[in-house]
């Protein structure tokens, strides 16, 4: 469908970018800003030509050499304050120096490369952790997986095996996964253009703010209408849900969603599955999202932050679910002893740093910031919303504050102006500032990234960036 350019270097290419760009692989390396170094450019280069484009979500052109703490370091030298946390996979910071002694110890004496056809002692020790930290009761089993992604679809698949029903229901603006039948009940990528799962059922998640119903009193009980229609068919597997949706745009319901789900999962005897890949183990200031709501699911999900940088996954819920059937889910590296030492630090470092705790009040902490430095630079007027709980913070870009307007090529913009002052941060949803620095980021680089983002905001209204610019970087 497209064609890239064939030239073989940079001195005979006059096409890349423009062909880049409209493949939409965001490598716009022929007309890389000032900032970027040659080491820089040279990297980029060569991740155009040697990387797929299907793995790749580009904003701006970052190129990094290294990372610690709440910093990373970019080719040639440039430290950059990162307020993405990798999209959370970093929550802990990098090279966290407990998890890195875990790694060291695990990769030293390596039992193995996985779990799936021998048992080694950390992939229990953590899968019995796992069971202790989750609420719940009766027989319960852990998956250990290497993503988010992974962990959903299996648990959807097993879903549907334990109750004899195939249809999912999900919600709009979701994010369950990147590939498979997870992707395929993912609102984002099915609102995007992807080809929802044949099982799938859409139903519109409450958003006080930009009520489907267009009124913020009445969303939560269309929704739960809604909902009870679909349960009421009887042939539904399960339920699965964010109790934030976060690439969806950083989605807060209505207090009352999670019981009112939770209850009418259990009316129909229908599983409900939490999805806390990305806003789980602390972020939002209690160790699970859902425990804003004091629910027990039936199955929960972790990845991203577990890991501590490396690629771990888990579920933890009712074994008559997850037993079956038996070796349907086989994954080499499952179980991997050096994820799984570095998930069972991530969890030790959570309870000896009080990070749950310290998350609730950097959380609020960066709230203020946010809206004090918008203030202070005079650009509330294009700010909709700062929501969120903890550390999952969302700033919504807005061109009328009364219509609600969504304003993404502001949000392209200030990104990339915010990465030319030196903090990383990503939009979702179109057009909301994804703010999700490290759990263990200090007050001063709080403030400090809450004012850069405020200076971003203020310079691209000012025209700082052009169209021009960010165009070879197609982001979402």
């Amino acid at each position: 469908m497209y064609s890239l350019c064939t030239h073989k270097t940079l001195d005979e290419c006059d096409c890349f970018s423009a062909k880049a760009a409209e493949f939409g692989q965001n490598q716009g390396v022929t007309d890389l800003p000032f900032l970027v170094p040659p080491a820089s450019r040279a990297l980029l280069l060569r991740d155009a030509r040697a990387i797929a484009g299907v793995e790749k979500l580009r904003f701006f052109p970052l190129a990094v050499q290294a990372g610690h703490g709440s910093f990373l370091t970019e080719v040639g030298g440039r430290e950059l304050l990162d307020f993405s946390s990798s999209w959370t996979a970093g929550g802990l910071g990098y090279g966290h120096p407990h998890v890195v002694e875990a790694i060291h110890r695990a990769a030293l004496h390596q039992p193995g490369a996985g779990g799936i056809s021998a048992v080694h002692p950390a992939m229990v020790e953590l899968a019995e952790k796992l069971q202790d930290i989750v609420p719940g009761s009766g027989d319960r089993r852990v998956y250990l997986g290497n993503s988010g992604t992974d962990a959903n679809d299996v648990v959807l698949r097993c879903c549907q095996h334990a109750t004899g029903n195939s249809r999912i229901i999900t919600f709009s603006g979701s994010y369950h996964g990147g590939v498979g039948l997870a992707m395929g009940v993912s609102g984002v990528h099915v609102e995007a253009g992807a080809p929802a799962a044949r099982a799938a059922t859409f139903i519109p998640f409450p958003d006080p703010f930009r009520p489907h119903t267009g009124d913020a009193h009445t969303v939560l009980s269309d929704t739960m209408l809604r909902l009870d229609n679909e349960l009421s068919a009887g042939d539904v597997a399960c339920v699965i849900v964010e109790a934030i949706q976060s690439d969806g745009g950083i989605v807060v319901p209505p207090n009352g969603f999670l019981r009112a789900l939770w209850a009418a999962c259990d009316k129909y005897g229908v599983i409900l599955i939490c999805d806390e890949v990305k806003v789980g183990l602390g972020r939002t200031g209690l160790l699970h999202a859902f425990d804003l709501e004091g629910i027990v699911p039936d199955v929960v999900t972790f990845g991203k932050v577990l890991g501590g940088g490396v690629p771990l996954s888990a579920a933890v819920g009712r074994a008559d679910i997850l037993d079956g059937p038996v070796a349907s889910a086989l994954l080499t590296t499952a179980g991997n002893p050096i994820a799984a030492a570095a998930g069972l630090a991530v969890l030790e470092v959570l309870e000896s740093e009080s990070l749950v705790s310290q998350a609730k009040s950097s959380g609020e902490f960066l709230s203020e910031s946010l809206l004090s430095h918008f203030d202070s630079r005079g650009v509330s007027h294009v700010v909709g919303e700062v929501r969120g709980r903890g550390l999952t913070i969302g700033v919504d870009l807005v061109s009328d504050r009364n219509t609600k307007t969504r304003d993404p090529m502001l949000a392209r913009k200030v990104i990339y102006r915010a990465w030319e002052l030196g903090v990383v941060v990503y939009y979702v949803g179109g057009n909301i500032l994804e703010v999700t620095p490290a759990l263990t980021t200090g007050r001063d680089d709080l403030a400090h990234g809450a004012q850069i983002i405020a200076d971003a905001i203020s310079d691209v209204l000012n025209g700082a960036i052009t169209d021009e610019q960010i165009a070879p970087f197609l982001g979402w």
